[in-house]
């Protein structure tokens, strides 16, 4: 076993704190990295804090890394000592199940999530990037190339992939109608690669000081949801509406602006239920989906579009002793887009 250093909290209520644990030895499909950067999702928040339920405690959160890999086992054929790789949201799953088989592990029903999650014959739960080292089968790392400025990287392992799916997966092209709701870590993002996609993007936001930010990520429009005369405008206008809101908000509004047989799409996950208006679906045969992340061959695909079409995340880098102000910061939203951990502090 290999001591690593890490940050966790002990109880809904506990701040971050350095915490030691252990990380396997590395066995002959394992990838043993040494992390650099990790990403601060809103959803470690949730998780810290218990907000969706089924927090294990010690909890190390983290799952937007990005290190150097420090040694490989004799089986591993995709990397070798000094590759740049990462590690997203899950690193294990059953191989078996048809999500599996169709490269969609996220949805496995045994997935193994990078933290608070138990591995199938262990009793302690897993430990995130907030953290020193991590050892990752070959199957569930993904290559990063060595050339980008790797703390802009490190949050496309969540965020980046949670837009590119749904994004991918309904089909937007040049042209299409999209809308964004929210302009956070994860809207930024679907900024971004809408953009780079051509298709035609609205931000909605109840903060009309982020105008100028969609502006400068390259959205055409920006309007304040809030605004009901406004909202009225945009009426049966979008094919596609991504929603990245991770608190309680009325999805009807919005849901009213796609058009016939658009699709509106939900990627933040508040921890309270939303009640929907039936006929917000019936009348256009609106559809209301949601989405998880991706899997491994999706996500190495989207870093590669990423590479491809110059698309990184908008971070703000914090010595990992100012995680816990950064969290406090995060639920005022006061970061733009995403904190990342500078790992070489901890």
């Amino acid at each position: 076993m290999m001591p690593t250093k890490g940050y966790a909290t002990t109880s809904a209520t506990s701040p971050l704190a350095p915490f030691q644990f252990e990380r396997r030895d590395p066995g002959p499909k394992d990838v043993h990295i040494n992390l650099l950067y990790c990403g601060v999702c809103h959803s470690d928040l949730h998780q810290v804090r218990n907000e969706w339920g089924g927090t294990n405690y010690p909890l190390v959160p983290g799952h937007e890394m990005v290190g150097r890999v420090k040694a490989i086992g004799s089986a591993v054929s995709r990397f070798k000592v000094g590759d740049i790789a990462g590690v997203g949201c899950f690193v294990d799953s059953c191989r078996e199940c048809p999500s599996c088989r169709h490269g969609e592990e996220q949805f496995c029903p045994n997935v193994v999530f990078s933290y608070n999650s138990i591995t199938k014959g262990d009793t302690k739960p897993t430990y995130g990037g907030y953290s020193s080292q991590v050892v990752v089968d070959e199957n569930y790392t993904l290559k990063i190339a060595p050339n980008l400025p790797l703390e802009r990287v490190a949050p496309l392992l969540c965020a980046g992939i949670t837009t590119y799916s749904p994004l991918h997966h309904w089909k937007v092209k040049k042209g299409s109608k999209v809308g964004v709701v929210g302009l956070g870590g994860l809207g930024h993002m679907a900024i971004k690669i809408a953009v780079s996609m051509g298709a035609d993007v609205t931000v909605f936001s109840t903060s009309a000081s982020k105008k100028k930010d969609t502006e400068r990520l390259g959205a055409q429009h920006f309007v304040l949801s809030n605004d009901t005369k406004t909202m009225a405008t945009q009426v049966n206008h979008f094919d596609f509406i991504l929603d990245a809101v991770s608190a309680k908000h009325d999805l009807n509004p919005f849901l009213q602006l796609l058009k016939t047989d658009g699709s509106m799409v939900l990627v933040g996950a508040p921890p309270d239920a939303v009640e929907i208006n039936a006929f917000s679906l019936i009348m256009g045969r609106h559809r209301l989906a949601g989405s998880l992340i991706g899997g491994i061959r999706e996500t190495q695909e989207m870093l590669d579009y990423c590479v491809k079409h110059n698309v990184l995340a908008d971070v703000e880098v914090i010595p990992m002793a100012d995680i816990n102000k950064a969290y406090e910061r995060m639920l005022k939203g006061d970061v733009r887009y995403r904190f990342v951990i500078d790992l070489k502090t901890i």
